[in-house]
C-alpha cells in the first residue's frame, strides 16, 4: 500500500488470508527452486516442474535476528504457501549464508496468524488494560499530527522520544528510522545511545585496545585447535554464519570448551568440555587462570614486553603508586591474597584442578581463541568481564595473530553495512542511555551526567510523547517491568504513546494509538547480518498487506503531510524507491565493494563481500612503530590510566574480580539464594514470534532448575513453581535438569508478560524479576544480575 491509497478498505489480500495460508495451503508440495527474475539455466530447468503461477523467491527477514538466513518463499496467487531454504548446491563456501533455522522456517505462521492486528485503533480504557476501538487511518494520523504539535509547543522537542525497536534492527530501512527523520524535520527529539545487546562490552573493550573491533573473520580459525566459547551460545542465538565454521572446525578436530552456567545447545553440539561457573564470577575464574599461566611461566613474555602497558611494576604509567600492576594484583602484593585456583574455586564453584587445566590448555595451545558472548556482559560487572577476556588473550600472545582472538566485544573491522536513509541533523543535543528512559519520563531531573546524560548538563523536559515502532521494549523487554509500567500508567507523565506492531503485545497494551504494521513479507528492505557474516540480502515485498495493515513509512508519510512537511520528509519516494536510493548510496560509499546495481540485485538477491581474511590488530602487532594501538599509550593497556583516574571502585583500572550487586556474595542471598539468568532460545528472537504456535511446540517456557535445588525445595519435574524477589513474581512449570548448575536457575528470555489479577506473571517473563540498575562505566543494562527464590506453588 502506498500513500496514494488512503482508503480504509482492505488492500491486496482478503479477510480470510491471514488464516488460510497458515492452514490448508501448507500441504502444497515442494517442486523445485526458482530464483525470481533469475535467468540461471539450472533454475530455469527446475521451473518447468512448478505450477504455472508459483514463484520461489529467495529473501530474508529483517527481524532482530543475526542470521539473515536464506528463506525461499513459495508465492502462489499472492499468498506465501510454504518456506524452504538454501539448497546444498547453492552454498557458497567463501561466504556461507545461514540456512533457515526453526525460526526462519516458522515465519509463514507468524505472518498468516489470526491474531494479527488488522485496523488502526484508539485506546478507550486505562493504559495497560488493552481496551481499544477501531478508528480510520485518517483519524489516527490526524491524532498523531495534532499531538505532535501540541506536545512540541507545550514542552519543546526534547520531550519527544523514539523507543528502542527490538523487532526490526536487521534492515536498512525501518519505521523508527523514519520517525526520527520526521522528528528531526520538526525540531528534533531526545535521542538515546547504547545497545541493550552489547553496549557494556562495546564500551569497555577500547580501554584495552583503543577499539571495539577486536574480532577476526572466522575463516582465520580454520587451523585453530582450541576454541573457548565463554558465555557464547551461537547455536541458538544465531550470529551470521558462525555455526557453519564451528561445525566445520569441529569435524576437523578443533577442541571446544564452553564456559557457561547452563549446558546450552551450543555446549551440546560442540563442547568437548563444559565448565560451569556461577554468574557474575567470570573475572575470578579469569584471574585464577592468569595466576596459573604467569606463575607457571606459560605467558608470552616477549609479546608482553613489546606490546603492553601495566603487566608488572616496570611497565606502569607515570603517576600511579606501586602494587597496581597485573602481577602485583595476582600475587596479592596489595591485598595479601594470591588469586590462586583455590581462591577462585570458592567464588566460582569451578574446581581448582579444572581451573589449572583450563589455564594450561589455553596458554600452551598456539594459537587459541577465547571468544566471549554477550551474555556475561549483561551483568552489573559486565564491563570488567569484557576486559578480563582481553587480558587473557594478551598475556598468551593471541592478539593480532591468525587463529587467535583478542577477546572483548569482537566486532569485525572489515564488516560492511548499508548507508541507511538520509537523516537530517537532530537539533536536540542531549542524549540519555536507553537505560534512563523510565527516569526521563518520570522525572527528568533524576537523569544526570553521573547517570549517563551526555552533551548537556540537564534535561529540559520529561519525556511526554513516545513512538514505539516494531518494539516490545516498553512493557516486556525493559528490565523491572513493574517500575516501567507504573510510569506508563500515569497519563500525567507520558501524555501520548504511538505503538505499531503485528500483534497486541504487552507493550502495545500501553498505546494511545495502536497501528497494524506490515511484516517483512509485506514491504521492501535490505537485510544485514550480525557477527562475522558479511553479506546483504534483498528482502522483497512478496505479498500485499491484509486488512488495513500499513507500513510505518506509509502512515508517517501521511502524518508529515498533515504537518505540512511531506515533500521534505518523503523526498517524493515510495518505500521501494527509498530502498533503491539506499542501495545506490551504499554503492557510491563503497566503490571497491563491487556492489551490483539494484536491477542486478533483483536477480542476484544478495551480495556477498568476499574480502580478504581479517585479523584484528594484525598491523599493530606486525609494525607497532608505524601502527600503534589507538590507546593513549599506543600499546595494549592491561592497566588503563583513564579508568584509574575515574577513581570508581567498580571500574578498576586493571580488570579483575569485584563482587557484583545481587551476585553470589551479596548479603541478599540469605533471602534470595538462587541466581537467575536468561538465554536467547531457538524459537524466537527476543520476544518476536512468542505467539507462533509452531515455535511454541519447538521449545516451551519452563524454569530450568538443578535436581539438587529442586530436591531441597520439594519440587518435581513439570510442577508449577513460584519464582520471586522483591521486584516481582512469575509462575511457570519446572524443568528439573542437570543442564543447569546448582545455585543457578534459568528462564528463556522474551516471554510475554501476562499478569493475573494479583499482578503475578503467569508466562515466565524474567523481566518482572530483573533490575534496572545501570553499569558504572557504560551506563548499560545489567538485567542478567538477579537473585531469586523458587518455591512450589
Amino acid at each position: 500500500m502506498t500513500n496514494d491509497n488512503k482508503s480504509n478498505k482492505p488492500s491486496g489480500v482478503t479477510r480470510r488470508n491471514f488464516v488460510k495460508a497458515g492452514s490448508a495451503l501448507a500441504a502444497v508440495p515442494f517442486v523445485g527452486v526458482q530464483f525470481a527474475k533469475s535467468a540461471n539455466a539450472s533454475t530455469v530447468a527446475a521451473a518447468k516442474t512448478l505450477p504455472p503461477t508459483e514463484r520461489i523467491i529467495p529473501t530474508c527477514s529483517t527481524f532482530d535476528c543475526g542470521g539473515k538466513c536464506d528463506i525461499r518463499a513459495h508465492v502462489q496467487e499472492g499468498i506465501v504457501t510454504r518456506i524452504t531454504t538454501l539448497p546444498d548446491a547453492e552454498l557458497d563456501l567463501d561466504m556461507p549464508i545461514m540456512r533457515a533455522c526453526v525460526r526462519g522456517r516458522g515465519y509463514r505462521k507468524f505472518v498468516y496468524h489470526p491474531d494479527r492486528l488488522k485496523y488502526p485503533m484508539k485506546r478507550v480504557g486505562k493504559r495497560g488494560e488493552g481496551k481499544f476501538v477501531r478508528i480510520s487511518w485518517d483519524e489516527a494520523t490526524t491524532l498523531i499530527a495534532d499531538n505532535l504539535k501540541r506536545v512540541t509547543e507545550k514542552y519543546g522537542p526534547a520531550s519527544r522520544f523514539v523507543h528502542n525497536n527490538t523487532a526490526v534492527t536487521g534492515g536498512a530501512f525501518s519505521g523508527d528510522k523514519m520517525a526520527r527523520r520526521l522528528l528531526n524535520l520538526t525540531g528534533g527529539y531526545l535521542d538515546y545511545y547504547h545497545s541493550v545487546s552489547m553496549g557494556n562490552t562495546g564500551a569497555a573493550t577500547p580501554y584495552t585496545y583503543g577499539s571495539a573491533a577486536s574480532g577476526n573473520t572466522l575463516d582465520t580459525l580454520s587451523e585453530t585447535t582450541l576454541v573457548i566459547l565463554w558465555g557464547h551460545n551461537p547455536t541458538e542465538t544465531i550470529f551470521g554464519h558462525t555455526n557453519h565454521y564451528y561445525q566445520q572446525m569441529k569435524q576437523n578436530g578443533t577442541r571446544f570448551i564452553v564456559v557457561d552456567p547452563r549446558y546450552s545447545d551450543t555446549a551440546a553440539s560442540l563442547a568437548d568440555q563444559w565448565v560451569a561457573l556461577r554468574p557474575s564470577t567470570d573475572n575470578a575464574l579469569m584471574d585464577a587462570m592468569m595466576y596459573v599461566i604467569i606463575s607457571e611461566g606459560l605467558h608470552d613474555k616477549a609479546f608482553i614486553d613489546r606490546y603492553t602497558l601495566g603487566f608488572d611494576e616496570s611497565s606502569m604509567p607515570a603517576g600511579v603508586p606501586k602494587n597496581e600492576s597485573l602481577m602485583a594484583y595476582l600475587m596479592g602484593a596489595k591485598d595479601g591474597v594470591k588469586k590462586t585456583p583455590e581462591w577462585a574455586e570458592v567464588i566460582t564453584h569451578v574446581p581448582s584442578q579444572t581451573i589449572r587445566q583450563l589455564a594450561r590448555d589455553y596458554a600452551t595451545t598456539k594459537p587459541a581463541a577465547l571468544i566471549q558472548g554477550w551474555g556475561p556482559q549483561r551483568h552489573n560487572c559486565g564491563e570488567r568481564t569484557a576486559r578480563g577476556s582481553t587480558l587473557l588473550a594478551t598475556i598468551t600472545g593471541n592478539v593480532g595473530v591468525r587463529g587467535g582472538w583478542a577477546g572483548g566485544y569482537g566486532g569485525i573491522g572489515n564488516r560492511k553495512f548499508t548507508t541507511g536513509p538520509e537523516m537530517p541533523d537532530n537539533p536536540v543535543k542531549e542524549k540519555i542511555s536507553i537505560m534512563n528512559w523510565v527516569q526521563a519520563a518520570d522525572d527528568a531531573s533524576k537523569v544526570t551526567q553521573e547517570d549517563g546524560l551526555i552533551s548537556e548538563t540537564k534535561l529540559n523536559s520529561n519525556i511526554r510523547l513516545v513512538f514505539s515502532l516494531a518494539g516490545n521494549y516498553l512493557a516486556n523487554q525493559n528490565p523491572d517491568i513493574h517500575q516501567a509500567v507504573k510510569v506508563l500508567e500515569d497519563e500525567s507523565k507520558i501524555e501520548f504513546i504511538v505503538q505499531s506492531d503485528l500483534y497486541l503485545t504487552p507493550s502495545a497494551k500501553y498505546a494511545d494509538i495502536l497501528l497494524p504494521e506490515t511484516s517483512f513479507m509485506e514491504r521492501w528492505n535490505i537485510g544485514e547480518t550480525w557477527g562475522t557474516g558479511n553479506y546483504l540480502v534483498l528482502s522483497e515485498k512478496l505479498i500485499e498487506p491484509g486488512f488495513e495493515c500499513r507500513s510505518d513509512y506509509d502512515w508517517l508519510r501521511e502524518v508529515s503531510q498533515k504537518l505540512g512537511i511531506e515533500k521534505e520528509f518523503s523526498l517524493g519516494r515510495t518505500e521501494k524507491e527509498w530502498i533503491v536510493q539506499i542501495w545506490e548510496n551504499t554503492r557510491h560509499a563503497m566503490p571497491d565493494a563491487q556492489l551490483p546495481s539494484f536491477d542486478e540485485l533483483l536477480v542476484q538477491r544478495r551480495h556477498l563481500f568476499k574480502d580478504k581474511s581479517h585479523i584484528a590488530f594484525a598491523d599493530n602487532i606486525r609494525d607497532p612503530q608505524n601502527h600503534p594501538f589507538p590507546t593513549p599509550s599506543g600499546k595494549i593497556e592491561i592497566f588503563s590510566k583513564r579508568l584509574y583516574d575515574m577513581k570508581h571502585p567498580e571500574i578498576p583500572a586493571l580488570s579483575h574480580y569485584v563482587p557484583a550487586h545481587e551476585g553470589p556474595e551479596d548479603k541478599l542471598t540469605a533471602k534470595y539464594p538462587l541466581q537467575l539468568i536468561t538465554w536467547k532460545g531457538k524459537n524466537r528472537a527476543n520476544s518476536t514470534q512468542y505467539t507462533n504456535p509452531w515455535l511454541q511446540e519447538a521449545q516451551t517456557q519452563k524454569l530450568w532448575i538443578n535436581p539438587e535445588d529442586a530436591r531441597n525445595r520439594g519440587i518435581t519435574q513439570g510442577e508449577s513453581v513460584r519464582i520471586h524477589n522483591d521486584r516481582g513474581i512469575t509462575v511457570i512449570p519446572a524443568e528439573v535438569t542437570q543442564r543447569i548448575m546448582p545455585g543457578v536457575v534459568a528462564l528463556q528470555a522474551g516471554a510475554w508478560w501476562q499478569p493475573d489479577a494479583n499482578g503475578v506473571d503467569r508466562a515466565g517473563c524474567a523481566n518482572v524479576l530483573s533490575s534496572a540498575r545501570i553499569t558504572p562505566l557504560a551506563k548499560g543494562n545489567s538485567h542478567q544480575t538477579m537473585l531469586v527464590e523458587v518455591t512450589k506453588v
